[in-house]
């Protein structure tokens, strides 16, 4: 009984120091200010429709999950969504595969058409560097020249975001996961054909472009793509802005 009793006070104890962990309690704060900005990524994707000249607006959504989050509030003619099931077993889309399989049909000629160009390829699918890399260069090959690759989950609040392992929530983080897109984003920046900016909301909205709205990161900072470097340089290393900054100087170049 002694030995119960003692275990029940050194798991209250250790539960207290958790719940009173300076850490702990920022992240617990990052968390809910990250889910509490707006715009949305659907309000983004809008906009950038809205910019674009062509009639019939042609949207592709990577990783849509649940229709009703973002896919279904797109304001696009022609919508295409790629899922491969795993988190919504209903799985509501067109494609029911992963983007790799996707994009390897579609350079195939095996579904919709190898010209086909998309106004907008939206990016949400597995939120790690080497897949979201392989889905930015995938849909660079699919986006009409002044059209938008848009990436989510660029702008990870914390390392405890970062982790590699998104069943892993007993940290800090809890169940919000931005994986390790931001490395594969950080790499586009650095891309001197690209333009790339990222918008400091709904985790991190990142915009890739063909078009030269803003220049590339010269010089690379973090060679060995390190956290703690990212943190320090982050504003920089991701061209981190506001929505009113992003739609002012998208606007002025298209005006």
């Amino acid at each position: 009984m002694k030995r119960f009793l003692g275990k029940i006070r050194d798991q209250r104890y250790i539960g207290k120091l958790y719940l009173e962990d300076t850490t702990y309690n920022l992240v617990k704060e990052m968390n809910f200010i990250e889910s509490n900005k707006v715009p949305q990524r659907y309000e983004v994707i809008n906009f950038l429709l809205e910019t674009l000249p062509s009639k019939d607006k042609t949207y592709l959504e990577i990783g849509v999950r649940f229709p009703e989050d973002n896919f279904l509030k797109i304001n696009a003619k022609i919508k295409f969504g790629v899922d491969p099931g795993i988190e919504n077993k209903e799985n509501p889309v067109e494609f029911k595969m992963t983007s790799d399989e996707f994009f390897y049909a579609l350079n195939n000629g095996d579904i919709l058409s190898k010209k086909i160009k998309f106004d907008i390829i939206f990016i949400d699918g597995l939120h790690l560097a080497d897949q979201v890399e392989k889905d930015i260069k995938n849909a660079l090959d699919f986006i009409k020249e002044e059209g938008f690759i848009v990436v989510h989950d660029c702008n990870p609040p914390s390392e405890y975001h970062t982790r590699e392992d998104y069943t892993f929530t007993k940290t800090p983080a809890s169940i919000f996961w931005n994986g390790t897109t931001w490395k594969a984003f950080y790499k586009s920046r650095l891309n001197n054909n690209l333009s790339c900016a990222c918008i400091d909301s709904d985790w991190g909205i990142g915009i890739i472009s063909k078009v030269k709205y803003f220049d590339y990161l010269k010089e690379n900072n973090n060679p060995f793509f390190e956290y703690s470097n990212f943190q320090k340089t982050r504003k920089q290393s991701l061209n981190l802005m506001s929505f009113e900054e992003f739609k002012q100087k998208i606007t002025k170049l298209n005006t």
